[in-house]
């Protein structure tokens, strides 16, 4: 029997409903930042002819393998996230999906992405992502989350990875451009976490999670902030230094540092709440806007 309107009308919402906790697990803002990342990576590496399409789905393939990296993370840590606040709602602290059926998604995010970059790209790509996964899915969040407050400064480099595999996607070789970025974003993370840290801080001391502001202290925590504030400013001067960008880029990540150390010693003087989290907002926008400037300055070349 032909299937009516109305029941046609409702597969739809019951389909989205039934994608949902999948979708929620991928944590997919944090993953487009990820393959932007990739993206500037890549345009800023030498020209080897590459079609749009072999570019977008390498770019497609890194996504689908950090979206498996967030769905393990999930998986791990939903004991812990049933405990805080900000974590709490996630499908898996509130059992809206099974740890089998999240595993399984993971595994097959994670098998589509490594195809297509062997595919799409080339072999070295596919081992960095892959590497990439295993340094956040397992690394950190199995071990080092857990058991040191530098998780994230030593954990970030899986996460800081991204501009490395956009280069590699198109060359298929190493070189030293692409690790600046990587030094950019390893530098920008722990200020960006930190300032999150603060505001959370009684979550991540109830579920047990070693942050610094819980094992050193707020105090001491925002100290560490302006240290790599101003480390990240100075790395970012590097790639105009050694002639990989102009002077947009160069304009810019002034501006955007400036405003950043700015907030920083800001929540230094006199943190709130509130304060915190608005360190937390704009290091996202700071990340966006300084990546979009390194892609602007060389589509202006």
């Amino acid at each position: 029997m032909a299937m009516s309107v109305q029941q046609l009308g409702s597969v739809f919402p019951d389909l989205f409903a039934g994608m949902k906790p999948y979708l929620a697990i991928t944590k997919a803002k944090v993953v487009l930042m990820l393959v932007l990342t990739a993206w500037v990576g890549l345009a800023l590496a030498p020209d080897l002819g590459r079609s749009y399409g072999q570019q977008l789905m390498s770019l497609i393939s890194i996504g689908l393998i950090s979206a498996s990296a967030a769905a393990i993370n999930h998986v791990v840590d939903r004991n812990r996230d049933s405990k805080m606040a900000r974590t709490r709602h996630r499908p898996l602290a509130m059992q809206q999906l099974s740890v089998s059926k999240a595993l399984l998604f993971a595994a097959s995010l994670a098998t589509t992405g490594t195809i297509g970059l062997l595919w799409f790209s080339n072999w070295l790509c596919a081992v960095l992502t892959l590497l990439a996964l295993l340094g956040y899915a397992v690394v950190y969040t199995v071990f080092l989350k857990h058991m040191t407050p530098q998780n994230i400064v030593i954990g970030g480099l899986a996460g800081a990875l991204p501009p490395l595999l956009g280069w590699v996607s198109e060359t298929g070789t190493l070189a030293a451009e692409p690790w600046l970025l990587v030094m950019i974003i390893f530098a920008w993370t722990p200020p960006h976490f930190w300032a999150l840290a603060i505001a959370r801080k009684a979550d991540y001391a109830r579920a047990g999670i070693p942050m610094l502001p819980v094992t050193h202290g707020i105090q001491f925590t925002k100290l560490c902030m302006i240290v790599y504030t101003l480390l990240l400013s100075l790395v970012c001067v590097l790639p105009y230094l050694i002639g990989m960008v102009g002077l947009v880029y160069l304009a810019s990540a002034c501006i955007l540092n400036g405003v950043f150390t700015f907030l920083v010693v800001r929540l230094y003087v006199d943190h709130t709440v509130q304060q915190a989290m608005g360190v937390f907002r704009f290091s996202i926008w700071y990340l966006l806007l300084l990546f979009v400037s390194l892609f602007v300055d060389r589509a202006l070349v």
